[in-house]
C-alpha cells in the first residue's frame, strides 16, 4: 500500500465533481492547506502495527490436488493443519470452504480476481476447531464470489455431485457439500447468504444447518452483507453437526453481527426422542411454480414420520412467506454490490475485526470485472442501478420489512417447537454442458431460493435434514426454530435419522 499523500489539484477538483462540487482554483488551495494534519494522523497510522489474532498452528501452503485425488473438483488446496492434542473435534477432518481465512494457504473464494491472495490471519472458526483438537484438511471450491445456488460458476470449472455425476452439487458451498458427501471429510464449512449451506446439503444429500444470525463469529470469512452473512457447519451425521456447532458458537468480541448470543449444549439435544414435539408443516413452502411433486411427497412423507415418533404435526399457513424472496432481493442486490463492492468486502459503519490484507487483494477487481461471473454481473449490475437511482429507498424498506417477516414466523413459533418445508423445490439439476446459453446458466443458479432466502432474512436457525431419494437424487426437509433454538432443530433431526435410514427412502 503507498503512503498516503495529499491530492493533487486535478485529483481534489475530481473529487469535488463525484461529490457534486464546483471547486474553484482558489477553494482547492484554500482546502489543500487544511489537510496536512489529516494526511498526518495518516502517516501514524501507517507506523502503527495492524493488531490481527495470532495463528496458533503451524500448516504448509499445501497444494492443488488433482486427477484422482480430486474427482469431483470439488477441492482447491490440501493442507492438513493439526489441531491440539485433546478436544471435541479430535479425530475429526474437517474442510473449509474457500471463503474462510487460513493463514499461509491461499484463497479465492471461486473467483479468479481474488486467485493469489494468501490470508495472514485464521478466522475465529478455524482457530476454535483447531483449538478443539480438530483436523483441517484443507480448502474446498465454492461458487464465483458465493454468488450461485448452482455448482457451475467457479473459476475453477463446476463441482460435481457424488450422488450423480453430471449434475450439479449445489451452491455456493459447493465443494464442501461434496467432500462430505463422498465421505472424503468428517465435517465441513459452509456459508450462508441465500440458502449457501442449505441448498447443497438437500442437493448433495447431507445436513447442513444455518445457525441463527450471529451465532457463529463470522470474523476472517469472506463478506457479502452483513445482515445476511451466516457461517455453520455441513456434515454426513447430526451427532457430528452438533458436535461442530458445539465449538463454533459464541461470541468473540470481533464480530458485530453477534447480539445477544445464547449458546447451549447441542450434543445433549441428540436424545432421538420427538415425542411431544409440536411441528408446524408450512402451506406456502410447497407448490411452488418449479416444484416437483416427489420432492413435495418425501417432504410431506417426513412430516409424517414425525407423527409416527409422537410429534404433534400440524399444517399452518404463513402468507408472508412467499413474499419472502422479494424481501429478500433488495437487501442481496443493492447490499452486496455496496458491502462486497464498493466496499471492497467489509464496507464501513462497524466494530470488528477488518482483514486488511484481503480488502488490499479483493480491491484490485476492479481492473478485472469483465471476468466476473454472470451470475455476479447480473446482481451487481442491476445493484449499482438501483443505488444510483433509488439511492437505497429499496434496500431500506426491505430491512423495514424483514421485520414483519420475522414476526409472522415467530407468531407462528409461539406455538410451535418448528416450521417444516422443503428445503427447496427441486432435486439437483444437470450441470450446464460447456458453451449453454446464458440464461441457462442464471437459470441453474438461482431457481432454487424461495424457501430458503427468507430465513436469511429473518435470521431464523434452519437445517436441510435428507428425508428421501428420487430417481437417485437427494431431496432436503427443512427445519426452522426459534432465534437461538439450534436444540428443537438437533432434537427432531436425530430422531428421524434414527427412525430411518434417508436413502431408503423413496417418493
Amino acid at each position: 500500500m503507498a503512503s498516503a499523500k495529499l491530492p493533487t489539484p486535478d485529483e481534489l477538483k475530481a473529487v469535488g465533481r463525484q461529490m457534486g462540487m464546483s471547486l474553484s482554483d482558489a477553494d482547492v488551495a484554500f482546502f489543500l492547506e487544511t489537510m496536512g494534519g489529516t494526511v498526518a494522523a495518516y502517516h501514524a497510522i501507517e507506523a502503527m502495527a495492524d493488531p490481527m489474532p495470532p495463528v496458533k498452528y503451524p500448516r504448509t501452503p499445501g497444494y492443488r490436488p488433482e486427477g484422482p485425488e480430486n474427482k469431483y473438483n470439488a477441492w482447491y488446496y490440501k493442507s492438513e493443519v493439526q489441531g491440539a492434542a485433546s478436544g471435541k473435534l479430535r479425530g475429526k477432518r474437517i474442510a473449509l470452504k474457500d471463503n474462510v481465512c487460513l493463514a499461509g494457504v491461499p484463497m479465492m473464494n471461486g473467483a479468479s480476481t481474488l486467485e493469489g491472495y494468501v490470508p495472514d490471519v485464521d478466522a475465529t472458526i478455524v482457530t476454535r476447531m483447531l483449538d478443539a483438537g480438530g483436523t483441517i484438511m484443507g480448502k474446498v471450491h465454492c461458487e464465483y464470489f458465493c454468488f450461485s445456488g448452482g455448482s457451475h460458476t467457479s473459476a475453477a470449472g463446476p463441482v460435481q455431485n457424488p450422488r450423480r455425476a453430471g449434475f450439479s452439487a449445489g451452491g455456493s458451498s459447493s465443494g464442501s457439500a461434496a467432500v462430505v458427501a463422498a465421505g472424503e471429510v468428517d465435517m465441513a464449512i459452509g456459508g450462508d447468504q441465500g440458502g449457501s449451506i442449505r441448498i447443497p446439503a438437500a442437493y448433495c444429500g447431507v445436513y447442513g444447518l444455518k445457525p441463527t444470525h450471529g451465532l457463529v463469529p463470522y470474523t476472517g470469512v469472506f463478506p457479502i452483507e452483513t445482515t445476511l452473512d451466516h457461517t455453520g457447519p455441513m456434515t454426513a451425521t447430526v451427532a457430528d453437526n452438533a458436535l461442530l456447532l458445539e465449538v463454533l458458537a459464541g461470541p468473540d468480541g470481533l464480530d458485530p453481527r453477534q447480539i445477544n448470543v445464547k449458546t447451549a449444549a447441542y450434543t445433549n439435544a441428540l436424545t432421538a426422542d420427538a415425542r411431544g414435539m409440536k411441528i408446524a408443516v408450512v402451506k406456502e413452502g410447497f407448490g411452488h411454480a418449479n416444484s416437483e411433486a416427489d420432492v413435495d411427497a418425501l417432504v410431506r412423507k417426513g412430516a409424517a414420520t414425525f407423527r409416527q415418533l409422537g410429534a404433534q404435526v400440524d399444517e399452518v399457513s404463513i402468507p408472508p412467506h412467499l413474499a419472502g424472496p422479494a424481501i429478500w432481493t433488495p437487501i442481496a442486490v443493492e447490499g452486496a454490490t455496496w458491502q462486497m463492492l464498493n466496499g471492497n468486502g467489509f464496507g464501513f459503519n462497524w466494530k470488528g475485526l477488518y482483514v486488511t490484507s484481503l480488502i488490499a487483494a479483493h480491491s484490485a477487481w476492479r481492473q478485472r470485472a469483465d471476468e466476473f461471473s454472470d451470475t455476479l454481473k447480473t446482481t451487481i449490475l442491476f445493484g449499482q442501478y438501483a443505488l444510483n437511482k433509488y439511492r437505497g429507498h429499496y434496500y431500506a424498506k426491505s430491512q423495514n420489512l424483514a421485520r414483519s417477516l420475522r414476526a409472522a414466523y415467530d407468531a407462528v413459533l409461539k406455538d410451535y417447537d418448528l416450521l417444516l418445508m422443503p428445503t427447496l423445490p427441486l432435486k439437483a439439476t444437470p450441470l450446464p454442458a460447456p458453451g449453454a446459453p446464458r440464461m441457462e446458466i442464471i437459470q441453474r443458479a438461482f431457481e432454487m431460493l424461495p424457501n430458503t432466502a427468507p430465513f436469511d432474512v429473518t435470521g431464523h436457525p434452519a437445517m436441510s435434514v435428507p428425508c428421501g431419494l428420487s430417481d437417485g437424487l437427494p431431496a432436503g426437509m427443512m427445519l426452522i426454530a426459534k432465534h437461538f433454538d439450534e436444540v428443537s432443530i438437533y432434537r427432531a433431526a436425530s430422531a428421524f435419522e434414527k427412525a430411518a435410514d434417508w436413502k431408503g427412502i423413496r417418493s
